[in-house]
């Protein structure tokens, strides 16, 4: 019982409805910038892709840090180096899952069931996404923007 109130607690409320908000920007922001670079340098798979991946997921990344520090944790404070650090940690670590998932779908695994290469590259990303997503939300919460208990006197 208790599970299921933890449950309903982290993912059921206004914070977390922010975050996934924030997150549709940030996904806008990675797509575009993935498919753009795809078209003009027309690379949908190997290094180029990764390559591609890691610059739009980075920009996604910055986007993130300002609206999530801002606006979904509602941290006023200055930005602080120790605050930025832990911040850039998770998402390095978001990075590399993201890109290793998406880079081992589209190039080990490749475009199934006919699908193009573009679609599946985008596909491939969407399912990066998801797990990137918990990463960073746990991260940013626990770790990066956490309230900071005042002691009573």
């Amino acid at each position: 019982m208790k599970l299921i109130r933890w449950i309903i607690s982290e993912f059921f409320n206004i914070q977390f409805m922010k975050f996934i908000l924030v997150g549709f920007l940030n996904t806008a922001v990675d797509f575009g910038i993935l498919n753009l670079l795809m078209v003009i340098f027309r690379a949908y798979a190997g290094w180029p892709f990764s390559l591609f991946k890691a610059i739009s997921f980075s920009c996604a990344v910055t986007n993130s840090y300002f609206f999530n520090k801002f606006w979904t944790f509602q941290k006023e404070d200055k930005a602080k180096i120790q605050e930025f650090s832990k911040f850039l940690v998770i998402s390095i670590i978001a990075l590399l899952t993201n890109v290793s998932l998406a880079s081992l779908l589209v190039n080990k695994i490749g475009p199934q069931f006919n699908i193009s290469p573009i679609l599946w590259a985008n596909l491939s990303a969407i399912a990066a996404v998801g797990i990137t997503t918990l990463i960073n939300f746990f991260g940013y919460k626990y770790l990066v923007f956490k309230k900071i208990k005042k002691a009573s006197c």
